[in-house]
């Protein structure tokens, strides 16, 4: 079965076919700059790459034919025709509460996709786009709606609701949603698998951490915390996103600075977390590499990070009475062996403790764990394409 992946943005689009079964990425690419110039990226084990060359791109419409004319071209392409692509399964990043799996996308379902907008108007939008796109040009193939948030809608009231007057939440759905749900579906999979034991019976905590970072407490396979919030602005401190801070600091910089809304939510988006703190770059490389040569900065930013990642594992192990595993994923959880180290620094007492041998490798699945340790820690690289071909292929066959 081959399924394509498309994660559509306001201006770019990524896409993968691949066949859920074997797990083999037949092609995979980006198209960029949709509306201004047009730029299209193509890769295919075996073929000829194509780079970033110029291909006109006024809507997603073009964007997705470039990538259809692309897997069925006689030179480079992977399959003989577009019968060959089983469903399409696309990323998309807020489903409410109006979705706790992945679902068929009908036209009922997509107007209640739509209903979502205002939960996510930067992101939703951008993926309905992408989703009509694919159906203009692919009528008859089934279309399939993989939801970042419907992971985490497992989680109870007492996790996901907020101490403010309860119609928000009733009238206005002003809750926890949390973020990269298909990333730590996932992972908890792969880390079931690790461990030879049913994900039913698991404690874990999930630790993605990139430039956008999210720690979820997963208990029997479903998410029951998460660090993100209303929106992904929350939790630990991010590449560029400040995480959780005092509500009340908005209201005295918008006053001191003359600041309306718009402007602070830029600063808290775009120009806090490592950044803001270490005034160096919201890439961990760079701040480690700045730290190495004494900027103070730059090691307060990646140690207060590393410390909001632990003072959150020790709180989900509170909270789930236990934890059987760590896991680290995404940029900087699967290449940093420091992160990694610094991170369960000091949680030996709760028998986390991990082999400085074992820890020191980039992007591969291990157990790095000491060997006395009672709670295993483990590096999984996400796959969340490979996820969202999986459930559209779940979905297709049922």
């Amino acid at each position: 079965m081959n399924i394509l992946v498309i994660n559509a943005g306001s201006s770019s689009l990524k896409y993968q076919l691949l066949n859920p079964e074997t797990e083999e990425v037949l092609a995979k690419g980006l198209c960029e700059r949709i509306g201004i110039d047009g730029k299209f990226t193509y890769k295919a084990p075996g073929k000829e790459k194509i780079d970033a060359v110029d291909v006109a791109m006024p809507t997603h419409a073009e964007a997705i034919k470039a990538v259809l004319d692309a897997l069925v071209d006689p030179k480079n392409g992977v399959i003989g025709s577009m019968d060959e692509i089983d469903a399409v399964g696309h990323r998309v990043v807020h489903g409410g509460e109006k979705f706790a799996k992945s679902v068929l996308l009908t036209d009922e379902v997509m107007a209640t996709v739509e209903e979502c907008n205002p939960l996510a108007p930067l992101h939703n939008p951008a993926n309905i786009i992408g989703i009509k796109a694919c159906q203009q040009l692919m009528p008859n193939t089934p279309m399939v709606g993989v939801f970042d948030t419907a992971f985490h809608q497992t989680m109870p009231p007492v996790a996901y609701i907020y101490a403010l007057p309860y119609e928000y939440y009733s009238e206005d759905k002003v809750r926890r949603y949390g973020f990269h749900g298909t990333s730590h579906k996932y992972v908890a999979g792969r880390a079931a698998a690790m461990l030879g034991k049913p994900l039913e019976e698991l404690k874990l905590i999930s630790c993605h951490l990139g430039n956008g970072s999210s720690i979820t407490a997963i208990n029997g396979g479903k998410s029951v915390d998460t660090t993100m919030g209303f929106t992904p602005l929350a939790g630990v401190p991010m590449g560029t996103r400040s995480g959780d801070l005092d509500a009340g600091i908005l209201e005295y910089l918008m006053t001191k600075h003359n600041m309306d809304i718009k402007e602070m939510l830029n600063v808290l988006n775009k120009k806090s977390g490592v950044l803001g703190i270490s005034g160096v770059s919201s890439d961990f490389r760079d701040l480690d590499e700045a730290a190495e040569k004494g900027n103070e900065r730059a090691a307060l930013a990646v140690e207060a990070f590393e410390y909001s990642v632990r003072k959150y594992i020790g709180a989900y192990a509170a909270a789930m009475g236990g934890v059987d595993a760590i896991i680290f994923t995404a940029g900087v959880g699967e290449n940093s062996k420091g992160t990694r180290a610094n991170v369960v620094k000091g949680l030996e007492y709760m028998g986390i403790k991990i082999d400085a041998e074992k820890n020191n490798f980039r992007g591969e699945e291990r157990d790095i764990s000491a060997a006395d340790a009672t709670v295993r820690t483990l590096v999984i690289p996400t796959n969340e394409e490979l996820m969202i071909a999986m459930d559209t292929a779940a979905l297709v066959r049922g």
